[in-house]
């Protein structure tokens, strides 16, 4: 076997086990100011941050291919529907490896098609919040933009408290 398959057979048995993923455990704070491995290990056991980086990523994406289609002349509603759906993909492929690969279920696994499924939903809720939010706003004559920011953060919060929690819990689905 392979150290990847190793390490992967290691992860599901450890899943299986009901044991403590690496996220789970205390965070261990580099003793010198000057030890960039250890300060880098430190970051990436803090789950929050590296989903920060991974929205930004996402938001990034979806954004990018957003206003290419515009250059295009495509039809606004249609290239920011197009640009969504490109970012929750880039978002799911990002967050599965970088912010939450300890707790994703394996490929090719009905669980994994579960967790993609509960994942576009939970992006389709934040997109429901920000309409909701952006559309009060505007009917109490609040600034479009700064409705949209107050969206942002109001439905960043929601959709990473339902992937964390529930979507890559440990043993979400069986």
């Amino acid at each position: 076997m392979t150290s990847a398959r190793q390490h992967k057979a290691k992860k599901n048995e450890d899943r299986r086990q009901g044991r403590r993923r690496d996220s789970d455990t205390a965070l261990t704070i580099p003793t010198s100011a000057t030890d960039i491995a250890g300060w880098l290990d430190f970051f990436r056991q803090l789950t929050f941050l590296r989903y920060v980086v991974v929205s930004v990523g996402a938001l990034a994406v979806d954004m990018a291919v957003f206003l290419a289609l515009l250059q295009t002349g495509m039809v606004s509603a249609i290239a920011a529907a197009i640009g969504y759906s490109v970012g929750i993909a880039a978002h799911w492929t990002l967050s599965s490896r970088k912010v939450f690969a300890d707790r994703v279920s394996d490929r090719g696994t009905r669980e994994r098609t579960q967790q993609k499924a509960m994942f576009v939903v939970s992006a389709l809720l934040g997109l429901v919040v920000t309409m909701i939010i952006v559309g009060v706003g505007d009917a109490l004559g609040v600034d479009p933009r700064l409705a949209k920011v107050m969206a942002i953060g109001i439905s960043f919060v929601l959709t990473y408290l339902l992937r964390n929690v529930v979507i890559f819990r440990d043993g979400a689905i069986r």
